[in-house]
């Protein structure tokens, strides 16, 4: 069963690269808005049947909840133009401009949640990610910044799937396993090597206004600017740069995406959906779907609590992968 799924995943991996590299803008927004709430909303579920890999501490992940509250509100308040006092209007949206800091510290909380059980414990690790997370952004902001809008995008569908695939390797001792690994690791070298002519990459006006509306041309830029400084070149993605960029932005988040669908018989995941289950994730998921299409930008806000309450809640699921990866046993 592992190698014949091993095998899918290398296939899957080259049929991503391939797709992104000639449509990079049309797939990333269709993999983002029809493959991304079903992923969103199929991991919830197997995540909570697993108690969020929190071990005795998963009572606790009401406060990762509350984070995602905090972090989305505002938008989604924005969005339904709902009436709100000036003072918690200006609250809420003081509270979504630090969301860089709100990112990290949820982060540096989960891994608090592997080490510690005592209430104080956990509490004192809270206060003191929020407070380390803030300060650090005074000193740092740039890196606090790129943290903030990594963790959630690039590094939760690209490095962290990487090592779960690692792991997952690890343990069935899969040849494939390791070779979709390496795969996976040489996909940036080979985007970085191919050659691409922007003139050839043609979007309509109306894709163009939803991928400038989502903000991921953001992304885009600030992978460009990490990767070699550019300067004053925030609008300009059809260049050679800005478009690679993009097909690996495409690529990372289709195949996050079928990487997860692919592993329903390994992980078990589809064991966590009962047929009332299933009937609810998929009147939630044609909802999404029927947002989207209405509007992109209103499918964004709408879905962006469940998206980024996925990535909160996985955070343990992270943090679990890499301390058994890293783990050095003692010899015998």
């Amino acid at each position: 069963m592992h190698k014949k799924i091993d095998i899918l995943n290398i296939g899957l991996i080259v049929t991503s690269l391939v797709i992104a590299a000639l449509l990079p803008f049309k797939l990333f927004l269709f993999s983002y808005a029809i493959l991304g709430p079903l992923h969103y909303l199929t991991e919830l579920t197997w995540l909570k049947d697993k108690k969020y890999f929190l071990q005795n501490n998963n009572k606790w992940s009401w406060v990762l909840i509350v984070l995602t509250v905090l972090v989305t509100i505002y938008p989604i308040f924005m969005l339904v133009d709902m009436s709100l006092k000036t003072s918690l209007a200006e609250m809420f949206e003081a509270v979504f401009a630090q969301q860089k800091i709100l990112i990290l510290a949820t982060f540096l909380f989960v891994i608090g949640l592997m080490f510690f059980k005592k209430r104080w414990q956990l509490l004192l690790v809270l206060v003191l990610s929020l407070l380390f997370s803030s300060t650090l952004f005074y000193f740092t902001p740039r890196g606090v910044f790129l943290i903030g809008l990594f963790l959630p995008t690039i590094l939760h569908v690209y490095l962290f799937t990487g090592l779960f695939m690692l792991y997952g390797s690890k343990k069935s001792k899969s040849t494939y396993g390791y070779l979709g690994v390496g795969l996976l690791l040489l996909v940036p070298f080979i985007i970085a090597l191919i050659t691409v002519e922007p003139s050839t990459y043609y979007l309509s006006s109306e894709i163009g206004q939803i991928y400038e509306a989502t903000t991921f041309s953001d992304l885009n830029w600030q992978i460009r600017d990490t990767l070699g400084g550019l300067t004053g070149e925030k609008l300009q993605i059809f260049t050679v740069g800005g478009i690679k960029v993009q097909i690996f932005i495409a690529f990372a988040y289709t195949y996050h995406y079928l990487n997860w669908f692919s592993k329903t018989s390994i992980i078990g995941w589809k064991e966590s959906l009962t047929g009332r289950k299933s009937l609810y994730i998929g009147a939630i998921w044609l909802a999404s779907v029927a947002i989207y299409l209405y509007d992109y930008y209103t499918g964004l806000i709408a879905l962006y609590f469940l998206s980024l309450l996925h990535v909160f809640l996985e955070f343990p699921l992270n943090v679990v992968t890499i301390k058994e990866l890293f783990k050095f046993r003692k010899p015998n």
